[in-house]
């Protein structure tokens, strides 16, 4: 592992929502954020002071907030969850790179992301592969 990737540091945080509108009208009338909407299930916040969005849910997400870290490498960022004694529980693929999902070993979720190529369609579908 070179110094680069021996610390990762938090690069986003995700707050699922039920109701996109009323979500986006709570967050600018509370707190003056604006939003980057990218199709009906996902919205950018600016004016935060860290970047982030609200990401549509069908339900309440029971663990929160999602933080998300940045890894230049991702497949190495898995080994060094798993060897930590973490769980991957999703893998995906989206337009801006790819990210996989865990739950440290008190069960919270957390998500790793790289902005470098995309996983193998049979792996991304199975989290023990």
């Amino acid at each position: 592992m070179n110094d680069n990737e021996a610390i990762l540091k938090i690069d986003y945080n995700e707050i699922p929502v039920t109701d996109m509108e009323a979500a986006k009208a709570f967050y600018a009338g509370a707190f003056g954020w604006s939003f980057i909407d990218f199709g009906p299930a996902y919205a950018a916040f600016e004016n935060t002071g860290l970047d982030g969005g609200l990401r549509l849910e069908d339900k309440a997400f029971a663990t929160g907030c999602l933080i998300i870290l940045k890894a230049k490498d991702i497949l190495a960022a898995e080994v060094r969850v798993e060897e930590a004694g973490g769980k991957i529980i999703n893998r995906e693929d989206f337009p801006g790179g790819r990210r996989f999902h865990f739950t440290d070993p008190s069960g919270n979720e957390l998500a790793i992301w790289s902005p470098n190529g995309k996983y193998d369609p049979q792996a991304a579908n199975d989290p023990d592969e």
